[in-house]
């Protein structure tokens, strides 16, 4: 009976709100913009968190980066020359951190690389250390990897990634051959897989070439020196970070009252500060949201009030042949709370097609992208409270009228 009665109560709700279509579509707009708006919102950044995520996982869950850094309190008072890691600090690192695992120095720069008759500029062109295979753990392909040898008697080799062969017009087995690296001559001694897809970089060419440590800091001897390392064991991520951090300010004679001058992150690092930003942002949105929702519950309950002044007369009926107050209240609370969930229905329609429009365009990395369902409840709940709430009062005044004086409505 209780069932039956709820749906005859929302078909009504339903022909009054179609017989009003057009004030009824102004009154749930702000319903269906808040809606939209939150859910492409939550939908846009588990997109971009899920892809995220994904790239820094394929980093490593072990992996540390490592480099100098000027502090912003000596911003002007300390050049960036004098933070920067030298080989000393490095080998300190690998000798008295055993929560590292593997360390190698990096020194990248950018270069012409030229074979044969081809030239490419700007050129990822990376110097390496010995461990640099330990802590990226991407495949050689072809040939073999560089030797202590090679590092040790700064030869003029270097390892190229697959997409280099392409670029640079190489045979599909490169091995043997030689490659112009601002005028140096370099042969090539492998090739390794390609470094997973970045979305944080972007370049014309996605060739890279590596060389021994040793033998770009002899072409570029004021090259920028940094570190990247793989941790023992994921569990050790702060002892690691004791561990390096000890070992820097020592070596950097810095007083406990001294700020670092270097940075030290680590994956779990990296993906703490991402939700934080996520979550930031989901609370702005919500605030926006929230403010929005107001304004339209404020519009639901005066477009009710109007409602319920036009059908004084109607009202007075129903009670004078016995609608008892409970009924009428909730008639009127039913077409509030369903003309609010229409709005949420029609929002989330709004905010899948906004969702589908941001997966076209592959450059905003948002392919992920989609509505959770959580959230999808989420919006119709909070909708239907939304109706409750504002629709409250005009249903109480209707329920509370005086069915004689009603009935003399004019």
């Amino acid at each position: 009976m209780f069932i039956r009665f709820m749906l005859q109560t929302v078909v009504l709700a339903l022909t009054q709100i179609w017989s009003n279509k057009f004030r009824a579509a102004l009154t749930a707009l702000g319903i269906v913009i808040g809606v939209s708006a939150v859910v492409s919102v939550i939908a846009g950044l588990g997109g971009m968190r899920a892809g995220i995520m994904s790239e820094l996982e394929s980093l490593g869950a072990k992996k540390v980066w490592i480099w100098g850094n000027v502090p912003r309190t000596l911003r002007g008072k300390l050049g960036w020359d004098k933070v920067m890691l030298t080989v000393e600090e490095v080998n300190a690192i690998t000798e008295h951190c055993p929560s590292i695992e593997a360390l190698t120095p990096l020194i990248q720069s950018s270069w012409d690389v030229t074979a044969g008759e081809r030239t490419v500029s700007g050129v990822a062109v990376t110097g390496i250390g010995l461990d640099w295979h330990k802590v990226e753990n991407r495949e050689i392909l072809q040939g073999r990897p560089m030797s202590r040898i090679d590092h040790d008697e700064k030869r003029p080799v270097c390892v190229i990634n697959e997409e280099a062969i392409p670029e640079l017009d190489l045979n599909i087995d490169p091995v043997g051959q030689h490659l112009l690296i601002d005028g140096n001559r370099f042969l090539i001694v492998g090739v390794v897989e390609n470094e997973p897809k970045s979305v944080f970089t972007g370049s014309d060419t996605n060739a890279q070439v590596l060389i021994p440590y040793e033998t770009s800091l002899k072409m570029n001897r004021y090259g920028w020196i940094w570190a990247t390392a793989s941790i023992a064991s994921p569990d050790l991520v702060d002892e690691a970070r004791r561990e390096v951090r000890f070992v820097l300010r020592k070596l950097r004679n810095l007083s406990p009252e001294d700020e670092d001058t270097f940075n030290i992150e680590i994956l779990q690092q990296a993906i703490d500060q991402f939700n934080g930003m996520a979550a930031a942002i989901t609370a702005v949105v919500g605030g926006v949201v929230s403010v929005l929702m107001l304004v339209a519950g404020i519009g639901i309950m005066n477009i009710m009030l109007a409602s319920v002044s036009e059908r004084t007369r109607e009202i007075g009926l129903r009670k004078a042949v016995g609608a008892r107050p409970a009924v009428v209240m909730l008639q009127f609370l039913a077409e509030a709370v369903t003309l609010c969930v229409v709005g949420a229905v029609i929002g989330l329609l709004v905010g899948q097609g906004l969702v589908l429009l941001a997966q076209a365009f592959p450059k905003w990395n948002l392919d992920k992208s989609s509505i959770p369902a959580w959230a999808m409840i989420m919006a119709v709940a909070f909708s239907a409270g939304c109706g409750i709430v504002f629709g409250m009062f005009p249903a109480i005044k209707a329920a509370r009228m005086d069915p004689i004086e009603a009935l003399r409505h004019e």
